[in-house]
């Protein structure tokens, strides 16, 4: 298991606490775009996949913005 895999379980477990940085990285490694616009949200997307997530640029995430997250992780078979 790599240390992506580690810390995508760790987000299953528990998804309070996270921020936009731990996701930045996991998205990066599987060619999601990042779209921040300067303004108060990061928006998520990947071109296999119809799902876009936004995310609030506030810290920490809420739990149900990580659940959305991991949805388009599984979407695209990460």
């Amino acid at each position: 298991m790599s240390k992506i895999d580690k810390v995508i379980q760790k987000m299953r477990d528990n998804p309070r606490d996270w921020k936009l940085d731990s996701l930045e990285v996991i998205a990066k490694r599987f060619d999601i775009q990042v779209r921040k616009s300067g303004g108060s949200h990061a928006v998520f997307m990947h071109k296999d996949s119809n799902i876009v997530v936004t995310i609030p640029a506030k810290r920490p995430i809420k739990a149900v913005y990580i659940y959305q997250f991991l949805v388009l992780l599984d979407d695209i078979g990460a």
